[in-house]
């Protein structure tokens, strides 16, 4: 099957396709694997014998043996672990509830920032921007937030955005931005110097030197999205040529 799966990569797949799983073959959902089993990534899943195709998209190998479905998919599930950009809409009693793009809101403590106490909490407003990661993430309960990791530290999460641009683009771009050593992100510094800050949820934040720049960096990001690398680079260049 892991052959079969390598002659696929880089072709388009449809919900429905699927690889039959020999004996010596073996699936797992853990990160730390032997060269010989098969990690299954977002659009994959086992059946029985067989693993089967439940997104479509152009499916893409990472070695040793990792295999997922690159798609322009819009729609965010929530997976615990993932860094999400999201919007504070309410508060209720010591919960505030956030906004991530996915089929319901999550949950955020006041105790779930660096240095939260009951005496001490932090300030947090209807419609500020918070970067967190979800700590629970399942069809059966409320999602919840953290904007601490495991040792209480904030790590870059917590509130932000004064004077940024908020906009979205789709998963598939998320992971490219977010892959290690991004042509895209590389070449976009390249290009002008620009914070940016993206949530696996589909939402990016960005804030430049000027309004100007800042709306023709989201421009240029968005493009991005339908683009080839030559194509991306010949727009790079023929903006780079103007004024910025």
């Amino acid at each position: 099957m892991i052959s079969a799966l390598k002659d696929k990569v880089g072709q388009i797949l449809v919900p429905g396709d699927e690889f039959c799983c020999g004996a010596e073959d073996t699936i797992s959902l853990t990160a730390h694997v032997q060269p010989e089993k098969v990690v299954c990534g977002p659009g994959l899943m086992r059946s029985a014998d067989r693993l089967q195709v439940c997104k479509s998209g152009v499916l893409r190998h990472k070695e040793p043996n990792m295999f997922w479905m690159d798609s322009q998919q819009k729609r965010y599930v929530p997976t615990k672990g993932d860094a999400v950009i999201g919007i504070v809409t309410s508060k209720s009693g010591d919960i505030f509830k956030v906004d991530v793009g996915g089929s319901e809101q999550a949950s955020l403590s006041y105790l779930a920032f660096e240095g939260a106490t009951k005496r001490n909490r932090p300030n947090v407003q209807v419609g500020d921007l918070v970067f967190a990661h979800f700590i629970v993430a399942n069809k059966d309960m409320e999602p919840e937030l953290a904007c601490i990791d495991g040792s209480g530290r904030a790590n870059g999460m917590g509130i932000f955005g004064e004077g940024g641009l908020l906009f979205t683009v789709s998963l598939g771009l998320v992971r490219r931005l977010l892959a290690p050593h991004s042509e895209i992100r590389s070449d976009l510094q390249q290009l002008v110097p620009c914070e940016l800050l993206v949530g696996i949820n589909g939402r990016v934040w960005l804030k430049s030197s000027s309004t100007q720049r800042t709306l023709i960096i989201a421009n240029l990001l968005q493009c991005c999205d339908t683009m080839t690398a030559p194509q991306r680079r010949q727009l790079f260049r023929r903006v780079s040529q103007g004024p910025l």
